[in-house]
């Protein structure tokens, strides 16, 4: 059997289930970011990796100055799910031997231009040769408190299903230059009760059916009331991803005010209700074009 058969989902399915976790571990595989707890009672330890490959997630046309931010700011987007703040970064570094050291080091100024944007500190890494294209791989490591950490997992039937800014037409530039919802997640979980959220890099298409799977419910979708990016269609809000937009589940017992206070505090930002979570049923079960999904690009 190949990759490209099962892709990355089912392929995960096959390798988390048994790996070793401490009693610790509040949230392990399959959540945005892995959430430990530690002696200190009023936070918890949040760790999150996350790479870019060229081909993959960057054209080798691309700026090495955006392509160092990006590197930065993916792992970032996770810790904006989880409502966390990032402190410390590990870079590791694999390029082939012909690569060009200017191009190195504006990616480099790249990485610590966001470092310094979100105040988190470099604190190592690893290089690495390789004969394959270069990778960049972040490490980040934070905290979260205990009250305001939020996972994919807690959303019921009937919540409201909200999504910041636009969808659609990322992959034009936005997504070497996106800003993580950081400050947008920190402002939600302090303000309002956030049941369930995830970041939106795969594409609404794949990444909403995550989370309706994490709480074992079903979910409806307005697309007619989705967020586009000027020029995109509905088709490319779904199914185009690198969008790094945030989905969350509310009880729409907060609608009204969540609308009101967004439109004070983030004037320039969209928060559209697209849709709600419902009972898990074949019958209703809403099927959308698959997002950006590893291993199944070329089939």
């Amino acid at each position: 059997m190949k990759l490209r058969e099962i892709g990355e989902d089912r392929l995960l399915g096959r390798l988390l289930p048994d790996l070793p976790l401490a009693k610790v571990v509040v949230h392990g595989p399959g959540d945005d970011c892995a959430v430990v707890e530690t002696r200190d009672r009023r936070n918890f330890f949040v760790l999150k990796t996350d790479c870019v490959v060229a081909g993959v997630h960057f054209l080798e046309t691309a700026k090495a100055g955006d392509v160092g931010w990006k590197a930065m700011v993916r792992p970032l987007s996770d810790f904006a799910a989880t409502s966390a703040v990032p402190q410390f970064a590990l870079i590791t570094l694999i390029a082939p031997e012909q690569a060009k050291v200017e191009w190195m080091e504006e990616l480099y100024r790249g990485l610590r231009r966001a470092a310094k944007r979100f105040k988190v500190s470099i604190v190592g890494g690893e290089t690495s040769s390789t004969s394959g294209p270069v990778a960049i791989s972040v490490s980040v490591v934070g905290f979260v408190e205990r009250g305001r950490c939020v996972s994919r997992r807690g959303g019921n039937v009937g919540d409201d299903l909200f999504v910041t800014g636009r969808l659609g037409g990322a992959t034009k530039q936005k997504h070497l230059q996106f800003v993580p919802r950081i400050a947008e997640s920190r402002w939600l979980t302090k303000n309002f009760s956030i049941h369930a959220m995830i970041d939106i890099s795969d594409g609404l298409g794949a990444d909403l059916p995550r989370l309706a799977a994490a709480n074992r419910v079903g979910f409806t979708v307005e697309t007619e009331n989705l967020p586009l990016t000027r020029g995109a269609k509905i088709d490319d809000a779904i199914s185009e991803g690198e969008d790094y937009e945030l989905l969350f589940a509310i009880s729409p017992r907060e609608r009204t005010h969540l609308q009101r206070e967004w439109r004070k505090k983030f004037r320039k930002l969209p928060l559209t209700r697209i849709g709600s979570l419902s009972q898990l049923s074949s019958k209703n079960k809403q099927l959308l074009q698959r997002g950006y999904a590893h291993f199944q690009q070329s089939g």
